[in-house]
């Protein structure tokens, strides 16, 4: 049976309602509260309580937390609310929420804490409409701040009018730097707030009790949640892979579309113009006039991207890493269906030049966008089709065209299937533990590769970054353990290190299925299980860090595990027993050093440098200009760094390694793609010149491990002499020279 990193699971439980019976709605406002959603809610509660991977109780403090959280979801950026809304809803409904929700399935206070934002907004929009009738000054030296997620709510009227005079500036700023008249400027910025206050009044019953347990659920974890009947349709679309569209998983950050996931082989992933945490302000019909989708509801949005396949839809976005808010970039994709062909792993083999002047080493680049299997295939494709079997197939043509070391690079790598990634470390060592799964009861369960030998057991770096996740840490993990691979990257992974189970709330196997049209109910995503890797070590929150790190703006941009909300501990149990040591100190220091050297001296990293901190001072202001002047001045330096830029990757590009395409069989060679690789510099319209793409991370890790396999051919010599077993493996998050061993067991 094939074990994925997230299950899906039917829980049949016994539940007091009859279905049939009665199916009165109980009116609150304009909502109804139906007996499925008084079922749902407290069953929610229950199925937190007992099933999720902390094993705790919700307490009194949790559920006067509640309503804090449920407002700051529904208005995030806090600008809408005043703080004594927060204060009054609080003490109305905070002492009895527990018995409201755990024994009465009562949404009262959900309603109202909408009731008001709503009655808030709309106020508002109403105010902005006037507003922007009158003239305004964009002369006057202020500043906004632009996230306010942390920001406390106003405390008086006087105070939201004033950060809503300087919020309305901010957006009309943005579309006359995007070289919109004022007219326009101010017509688009008041449709927004109209579609706003439109897409309120959608707003149903269903959708708020969503957010409102959702938040609930998020005191556990970020990835535990209630999923709505609407959702889990979407989610079980989603799963069997028949969605027409861009390939990307989509949320929504303060009303605005973001990218949350790019789904390998799917348009935007092949087109390699987008990224995690990009955001989609306006979607255009092949070559219609774009439509502006700010404040638009997230299933509007969604259903403007979807489409017949073979279609064109334009995005404009505002790229994640850009180091102004008016940054724009227009990507035009074609719809179609997520091809496995086009997902499954590529390889190419480079001459790698020596600084000792010595003939090239040939060394194998190996990419895995996900760790697929067979079940995920496309009809008709091989039921070998795999991450394991394509990779040891492209193992054996790089070892057959002389590759001395391989690099399998994980950069875009969000996860996949944990059989294939046990499978797949199993290519590099002989036999073994390969990831540890421990769940809320304390029970640890060790999944092994048990296949002897292993495939490719010469010089080997894995290269990672902060998109590198699940399955990809696992793998990462298990080879560092081992003393197998050395890994390159940012300076750690994602940190994704746990197992979500989607349960059904509702039993819909009793009587429900003798009815013609039974409710629908939704179901509880939880966090059951995490995983550890051979020593012990979480992957949890942390990641997997990094033998070489390298320059990154990735660590700057909040896309880790650790920047979400109620992210669980990293932690440690037991260690395995296996065959394997840590990468010797001595070794990796001298490589170490040699990165920093070369670092320090080529113009490559010179001008990665350049953008990591141009960003960092930008991302550091946490306030931009609302001064005209000012920010037309900003746009011409940001422009003249851009033409400097490329320019610049001109000349680095003409260093390029030669490199030969290495394919799998019955396989066509992947379209040249249209921008830069994944994890350098992004900030610019030039994607499609292939002239400047170049991979200073993939190019440094080459030049790594050629130093590797000139100081010690032999990957047996990396871990030192007699290192073997696997008690004396030090502590990853120690410092290298001084070994400590793994703790017997932690509790938790």
């Amino acid at each position: 049976m094939i074990r994925r990193l997230f299950s899906v699971s039917a829980l049949f439980l016994t539940t007091g309602l009859v279905f049939g019976v009665t199916q009165t709605p109980l009116p609150t406002g304009k909502f109804t509260t139906t007996p499925v959603m008084i079922q749902e809610t407290t069953r929610m509660v229950r199925f937190l309580e007992s099933f999720h991977f902390q094993g705790r109780e919700l307490s009194n403090d949790d559920f006067r937390q509640l309503l804090p959280d449920f407002i700051g979801e529904l208005d995030s950026h806090h600008m809408f609310l005043l703080t004594a809304d927060q204060d009054a809803l609080t003490a109305r409904f905070g002492e009895r929420l527990a018995k409201d929700l755990r024994y009465l399935g009562n949404l009262d206070a959900a309603y109202e804490a909408f009731r008001v934002y709503k009655e808030r907004v709309t106020a508002r929009v109403t105010w902005i409409q006037l507003e922007l009738a009158k003239e305004i000054d964009f002369t006057v030296n202020e500043e906004f701040q632009w996230d306010r997620t942390k920001a406390p709510w106003p405390a008086t009227a006087e105070e939201a009018n004033d950060l809503w005079r300087k919020r309305l500036k901010f957006e009309l700023l943005q579309e006359l730097l995007n070289k919109k008249t004022i007219e326009i400027a101010r017509e688009n910025v008041r449709k927004r707030y109209d579609r706003l206050q439109h897409s309120l009044e959608e707003i149903d019953s269903e959708e708020v009790q969503e957010i409102y347990l959702s938040a609930l659920a998020a005191m556990y974890d970020p990835h535990t949640a209630y999923m709505s009947p609407s959702t889990l349709d979407d989610f079980n679309t989603q799963m069997r892979l028949k969605l027409i569209g861009i390939g990307a998983q989509l949320g929504d950050e303060d009303g605005v579309c973001t990218i949350r996931e790019l789904i390998p082989g799917g348009p935007a992933d092949l087109s390699k113009q987008l990224q995690p945490n990009d955001k989609i302000v306006g979607v255009a019909q092949g070559s219609d006039e774009s439509v502006d989708v700010v404040g638009m509801k997230l299933r509007k949005v969604v259903q403007l991207i979807r489409g017949d396949k073979g279609t064109p839809v334009r995005l404009l976005l505002i790229p994640g890493d850009a180091t102004d808010p008016s940054a724009r970039r227009e990507v035009s994709l074609v719809r179609d269906v997520v091809k496995l062909n086009a997902s499954r792993a590529r390889a190419s083999l480079l001459q790698v030049p020596t600084p000792d002047g010595q003939p090239p080493v040939s060394i194998g680049v190996i990419e895995l966008p996900a760790f697929y299997g067979a079940n995920e295939e496309e009809d008709g494709a091989s039921s070998a089709v795999g991450a394991t079997n394509d990779v040891a197939q492209l193992l054996r043509k790089l070892r057959d065209a002389g590759a001395r070391g391989i690099v399998l690079d994980l950069r875009r790598n969000g996860g996949g299937l944990l059989s294939e990634a046990i499978g797949l470390t199993g290519l590099f060592i002989a036999q073994g533990p390969v990831v540890q799964v421990k769940d809320s009861q304390g029970r640890v369960d060790v999944l092994d590769d048990e296949d002897k030998g292993a495939l490719w057991d010469g010089p080997l770096a894995v290269l990672t970054s902060r998109y590198s996740a699940s399955a990809s840490e696992i793998v990462a993990g298990a080879l560092q353990n081992y003393g197998r691979a050395l890994v390159i990257g940012d300076n750690s992974t994602h940190g994704k290190g746990t197992v979500q189970d989607v349960r059904p709330i509702l039993d819909q196997s009793g009587f429900a299925r003798f009815l013609a049209n039974p409710p629908r109910s939704g179901a509880a995503r939880i966090t059951i299980k995490k995983f550890y890797l051979p020593n012990g070590a979480s992957t949890q929150n942390r990641g997997v860090l990094s033998d070489i790190a390298l320059p990154s703006i990735e660590e700057f941009l909040p896309i880790g595990e650790s920047d979400l909300p109620h992210a669980l501990a990293w932690d440690t149990i037991k260690t395995a027993r296996f065959e394997g040591a840590a990468l010797d100190a001595s070794f990796v220091n001298a490589l170490r050093h040699r990165s920093l050297a070369r670092q320090a001296e080529l113009t490559e990293f010179a001008y990665l440098r350049r953008n990591i901190e141009r960003f960092r001072q930008h991302d550091e202001r946490k306030t931009v200009s609302l001064n005209l002047e000012s920010r037309l001045a900003q746009k011409l330096d940001d422009d003249a760094f851009r033409d400097t830029n490329k320019k610049v990757r001109a000349e680095l590009a003409k260093n390029n390694y030669p490199s030969t395409d290495v394919l799998l069989d019955n396989v066509e060679p992947t379209p040249e793609p249209k921008a830069a690789p994944a994890g350098d510099d992004k900030d610019d319209e030039e994607f499609d010149d292939p002239k400047l793409k170049i991979d200073i991370r993939l190019r440094e890790s080459l030049r790594v491990l050629s130093d590797a396999i000139s100081l010690w051919p032999q990957p047996q010599l990396w871990c030192g002499a007699g290192r073997t077993v696997a008690s004396t493996q030090p502590n990853r998050f120690a410092p290298l020279n001084r070994p400590v061993a793994v703790p017997a067991q932690v509790s938790q």
